[in-house]
């Protein structure tokens, strides 16, 4: 199955828009590690914790939009869009939201 975020496929053309699919993913973060992780924002650096829970995160909510889009018989997901909170501020949670439009291909 095809995920994009562009409007089209190219070389296909879109037959039928069939529903939007969401999924959405939660990761808890490490407070121990994030703790160092908030040292190293402090003192300059990156955060390998909380990349690895947006990465795992992402990839969660991108496979589940992609079964959904399935159970619609799509062939694409199209106009992807990722939205990523962290609830209560920093530490703790972090939480992907992935939403797209299931489409049929030609």
């Amino acid at each position: 199955m095809i995920i994009s975020t562009t409007h089209a496929i190219e070389g296909r053309q879109i037959t039928e828009y069939l529903d939007i699919v969401s999924a959405e993913s939660v990761q808890g973060v490490n407070v121990i590690r994030d703790m160092f992780a908030g040292m190293r924002d402090f003192f300059g650096g990156r955060s390998q914790t909380l990349e690895r829970a947006l990465k795992e995160a992402r990839i969660q909510a991108t496979e589940e939009m992609r079964e959904r889009a399935r159970a619609l018989q799509a062939d694409a997901v199209v106009r992807v869009d990722f939205e990523i909170s962290m609830p209560g501020g920093k530490g703790g949670m972090v939480v992907v939201f992935a939403t797209g439009t299931a489409v049929k291909l030609r």
